[in-house]
């Protein structure tokens, strides 16, 4: 947050560290995907301008960790994992903030065909959020 719009200068490889940390789980706190996500809020937040190029990846991998944090089978506590789908509802969010509903068009198809009641509350969430 210190860096401002100024984290656009490293967008690129602020991306691929993003996406690294989300594909991995790293035990049952979860830690580093709970603040990956808090990073990457926070440059959504501040590099809103670039976002919208960015959507195919950035909304393929929090898809991707949505359905992983729900179908591992692992020691994570369920608070933590509420944490975790909490946090990337809130990033896809902010997605569709910053390209003007382009998330909520893409996931008309999704949230018509998951038969996960906690992923399709999560997805309920971003197609509501105004």
């Amino acid at each position: 947050s210190r860096l401002g719009i100024l984290i656009v200068r490293h967008l690129k490889r602020l991306e691929r560290v993003i996406l690294g940390y989300l594909e991995v789980s790293d035990g049952p706190e979860e830690e580093a995907r709970l603040g990956i996500l808090q990073t990457l809020q926070c440059t959504i937040e501040h590099a809103w301008p670039r976002m919208p190029c960015r959507l195919p990846v950035l909304l393929k991998a929090l898809l991707r960790l949505l359905w992983d944090v729900h179908t591992e089978q692992g020691p994570t506590p369920e608070p933590v994992r509420a944490a975790l789908l909490h946090r990337a509802t809130q990033c896809l969010i902010l997605l569709d903030r910053c390209c003007q509903g382009q998330v909520k068009v893409l996931l008309e198809g999704v949230h018509s065909s998951c038969e996960e009641s906690r992923l399709r509350e999560c997805l309920r969430q971003v197609q509501e959020s105004t």
